[in-house]
């Protein structure tokens, strides 16, 4: 399956000021396979090192730090000669040694020839954890599971998704009927590698339903052995909440759902653990709009997101044809599952901050307000064609944004200072909004 983040490691491979890279991301989203992929199209040789459960390559980083001596250890190692100009090095599941880690600072300062990539299934939490090696050293990049783009890429729909990017929205809305099929298909298959390559080859609902419960056991796994004793039953009680939160109309984080007479305090700890593990997307509130939006975060008020779509209809028990025939029952679930959609697809671009605007009295809300670096762009979900705008339309006459995104499964239409994007477009919201600025 083609990623688009290959593009950013050669991107990374052709730089002039090249330092060690690390991939960030959650379980099976496909890092260990991009970066064997990668080397194995951009380079003459690749060495591969996994570090977990290896106490040939602990012992290697135990001592000193010298990098001849480090190379020299894993050429033995990989009983195979590195040359700096020719060799992808690939360190995986890396925070199981976090010498390894340090070891970073000293080839990028002593031996940047190397190239050197790492990746692990827990690496955001032994970063946040403060594990040794300098902030600077090292370039990051983070990987999500497969946007809309990429699914029809991996569905055989390369031209479809080529015609995307073009914008050409009179020949897009023509053939508006096979995105609004496969959009469906995503949101039940979601963008976990393993369950789009399934459905790509097999096209069977019930395979991947199974595979995407596989995956959450072994989220669950990692919950009881690599969380904090103390804070386990929190990280379940909190992830297992998750389905219900967004099924409610306003899906700000209520601590009450996870455990009546919650508070934020107690579980503070198990909400960072799950956002480290890039298990969970948190979009903060903002209650004023200014450039950054950073700077007017709210950080006691926020929307938790599950990592996939397709995970979180796997995790409410949500069938194929309840989604895909229209069940009427669906209707509450289908607002979560679309405004999960967007998150997933606005978070996987780099190049965008993520909020969502209420006003301080709550007559106003905006699904998301995206900050491209440009310009603010509020956003508003509709799940069907439902083209009401009010809070749209507050937030204009107080803001006056040079652009307002209305996403639905309407046809694209621009109004004036609104314009109507379809859900399987929402990739093109920043080249949009800079066309319209």
């Amino acid at each position: 399956m083609y990623r688009i983040a290959i593009e950013k490691l050669f991107q990374w491979k052709n730089g002039k000021r090249r330092k060690p890279l690390i991939i960030e991301g959650a379980r099976q989203v496909g890092k260990t396979w991009l970066m064997q992929e990668f080397g194995r199209q951009a380079y003459a040789d690749t060495v591969y090192f996994n570090f977990d459960s290896n106490p040939r390559l602990a012992e290697l980083f135990a001592s000193d730090l010298d990098t001849d001596r480090l190379i020299l250890g894993l050429e033995l190692y990989a009983d195979r000669k590195i040359d700096p100009d020719n060799t992808l090095l690939i360190f995986d599941e890396v925070q199981e040694v976090p010498r390894a880690l340090a070891s970073l600072k000293y080839f990028y300062e002593n031996a940047p020839q190397y190239h050197i990539v790492c990746a692990g299934s827990l690496l955001g939490i032994a970063l946040h954890q403060g594990t040794s090696f300098p902030v600077g050293k090292v370039d990051f990049l983070k990987l999500y599971p497969l946007t809309f783009k990429e699914f029809l890429l991996a569905t055989d729909k390369e031209r479809f998704a080529k015609l995307l990017d073009t914008q050409d929205f009179r020949m897009i809305t023509n053939f508006k009927q096979t995105y609004i099929d496969a959009l469906k298909q995503y949101y039940f298959v979601g963008g976990m590698p393993e369950a789009v390559l399934n459905f790509a080859e097999n096209s069977d609902y019930n395979e991947v339903r199974e595979i995407q419960k596989r995956i959450l056991a072994a989220y669950e796994q990692d919950f009881s052995k690599h969380a904090p004793n103390e804070t386990v039953p929190r990280i379940r009680m909190l992830w297992n909440s998750i389905p219900s939160q967004l099924s409610k109309e306003n899906k700000k984080f209520i601590y009450g759902l996870v455990r009546e007479g919650a508070r934020a305090k107690e579980y503070e700890t198990a909400i960072m653990w799950l956002s480290d593990c890039g298990l969970v997307h948190r979009i903060s509130r903002v209650n004023e709009i200014g450039v950054p939006l950073k700077a007017y975060e709210d950080l006691k008020a926020f929307k938790l997101f599950a990592a996939d779509v397709g995970l979180l209809g796997c995790m409410a028990g949500l069938r194929p044809g309840t989604l895909l025939d229209g069940n009427d029952l669906f209707v509450e679930f289908k607002g979560a599952l679309t405004e999960q959609y967007v998150c997933q697809q606005l978070r996987a671009n780099e190049n965008l901050d993520v909020f969502y605007y209420t006003n301080d009295r709550g007559s106003c809300e905006v699904d998301f307000v995206v900050d491209t670096g440009e310009q603010i762009v509020p956003v508003e979900v509709k799940a069907t064609v439902n083209l009401k705008a009010k809070s749209l339309k507050t937030y204009k006459e107080k803001y006056a944004p040079s652009i307002s995104v209305r996403t639905s499964m309407t046809d694209y239409k621009e109004e004036g200072w609104l314009v109507n994007l379809p859900l399987y477009a929402v990739d093109q919201i920043k080249s949009i909004a800079n066309i319209n600025k």
